[in-house]
């Protein structure tokens, strides 16, 4: 995880403890945690526990997605919950930076995602859940290859309400 994915006008480089509190903003900004499975407060403490108990023992990658022009961080991706025992792991991604938002950088970014877990992770199959009513999310991963496998309805609790998840997925036979 040395060098950077170029994705021509964004690029992905790992995460650094000191991303940590922009990390912390943009997890609970409204914008991203409207859209974000997991929507609990996010803290620098909790976020360091994540780098030192997920992403250094490698059960997490994560990476901080840059504008190439001016290397300036918009967003995060992430493979969580890699199980080798069965080749698999959940993706995430999050666009931080409001005016980011909208100009490709998802897809581009799942794009890149999608090349990392079939080649250099090796996986048999990336999966992710998505707010069914985030429709640009799902469009976004949909161009990056991913399909939907299933419609959960009532999911995930918010307020006095449920919300619907999708779970889409990308299977790369050759990585048995």
């Amino acid at each position: 995880m040395d060098n950077k994915i170029d994705l021509g006008p964004v690029y992905l480089r790992p995460i650094t403890m000191e991303d940590t509190r922009r990390i912390v903003d943009w997890r609970n900004s409204d914008r991203v945690k409207r859209n974000f499975i997991y929507q609990k407060p996010f803290t620098e403490r909790g976020h360091r526990i994540w780098m030192e108990t997920k992403v250094a023992t490698g059960e997490v990658v994560q990476f901080i997605l840059c504008e190439t022009k001016g290397d300036r961080p918009v967003g995060s991706v992430y493979f969580r919950d890699i199980d080798r025992e069965n080749n698999k792991a959940e993706y995430g991604i999050f666009i931080g930076e409001a005016d980011a938002a909208g100009k490709g950088y998802g897809t581009l970014a799942a794009k890149g995602a999608v090349c990392y877990a079939e080649k250099t992770l090796k996986l048999h199959k990336l999966m992710l859940r998505v707010f069914a009513d985030n429709t640009a999310a799902v469009k976004s991963y949909e161009k990056a290859g991913f399909i939907k496998e299933a419609y959960l309805k009532d999911e995930i609790k918010e307020g006095d309400g449920y919300r619907d998840v999708i779970l889409m997925a990308c299977c790369f036979p050759e990585n048995g």
